[in-house]
C-alpha cells in the first residue's frame, strides 16, 4: 500500500468549503503518480519504454467530501496485472483513520507508437507489488446509457483539458460531465467508462439521461460514439 499525507486547500474545495469531486479524483491520480515515480516507473520510464497507462474505467464511492483544512491520507494498491491490463484501489481515510472515499479502477496499457494494447512488462510486474483488493462494493464495468436523453451544448476541447499524454485527462471528463447534473444533485457515487481519448480541438457533444437517484452523461462525437459515459449516483435517502 502506498500513502502519502495531505490538507485539504481551498483550491480544492467548493462553495460549501468542502473537497470537490474533481479534486478527490485527482488526489488519487497524484497518489498513483507519486508511487510510479517513486518506484522508477513514472512519465520518464514510460516515455522510453513508448508505452502510456489510459484509464478505462472508474467506480469512485464517497462517504462524506472533506472540509476545508482537514487533513487526510491517500492511498492506493495494484491488485491485479493481467496481459496490458492493470487494477488499482484508491482510498481517502481523515485524521480518525475512516475513510471518506474509496475507488476501484481499470487501467489498459498500451503502445505510443501503434496505439495497440500491450503486455505489462516484466519490470513493471516486479516493481508494483500486487496486495489484496480493498473491501467495498463492486460494481460492473460497463454502463448502460439509457434510452434517449437530452442532448446538451457542445464543448470544445481546449489545452487546460489535456495532460502529458497531450489527451483529455480522465478528471476532465468528470468535471465536464459534472456540469449538466441537476442544481443540488448530491454526488455519493461515480462510474465512469471510457470508451476513446479525446484530443485538442476534439468536440464533446452531451447527452444527459435518467433522473431521480442516477444521471447518465455521455460526452460524444459527432457521430453519437461515447468518448464517456459516466453514471452519478446521489445518496439513498
Amino acid at each position: 500500500m502506498y500513502t502519502f499525507e495531505g490538507r485539504i486547500r481551498y483550491s480544492e474545495t467548493d462553495s460549501e468549503g468542502k473537497l470537490t469531486m474533481a479534486s478527490l479524483i485527482n488526489y488519487f491520480q497524484d497518489c498513483s503518480t507519486f508511487q510510479s515515480e517513486d518506484l522508477g516507473l513514472g512519465v520518464a520510464c514510460l516515455k522510453e519504454m513508448h508505452l502510456v497507462w489510459v484509464l478505462s474505467a472508474w467506480q469512485i464511492v464517497v462517504e462524506r467530501y472533506p472540509a476545508l483544512c482537514e487533513r487526510v491520507v491517500t492511498g492506493t494498491q495494484p491488485y491485479g496485472l493481467k496481459g496490458f491490463l492493470g487494477y488499482r484501489n484508491f482510498f481517502m481515510k481523515d485524521e480518525k483513520g475512516e475513510y471518506v472515499a474509496k475507488a476501484n479502477s481499470l487501467w489498459s496499457l498500451l503502445d505510443t507508437e501503434t496505439g495497440r494494447p500491450s503486455s505489462v512488462p516484466q519490470n513493471m510486474i516486479e516493481g508494483y507489488r500486487l496486495g489484496e483488493k480493498l473491501e467495498m462494493d463492486y460494481a460492473p464495468r460497463k454502463i448502460v446509457l439509457p434510452p434517449g436523453g437530452d442532448l446538451r451544448e457542445p464543448v470544445v476541447v481546449k489545452a487546460h483539458h489535456l495532460d502529458t499524454n497531450h489527451h483529455v485527462n480522465n478528471q476532465q471528463f468528470i468535471d465536464i460531465a459534472m456540469d449538466y447534473l441537476p442544481e443540488g444533485f448530491p454526488v455519493r457515487q461515480v462510474r465512469a467508462e471510457y470508451r476513446k481519448q479525446a484530443f485538442l480541438g476534439d468536440v464533446l457533444v452531451p447527452r444527459v439521461a435518467g433522473e431521480g437517484t442516477a444521471v447518465c452523461v455521455s460526452l460524444e462525437d459527432s457521430e453519437g460514439m461515447p468518448y464517456v459515459v459516466a453514471e452519478f449516483t446521489r445518496p439513498e435517502r
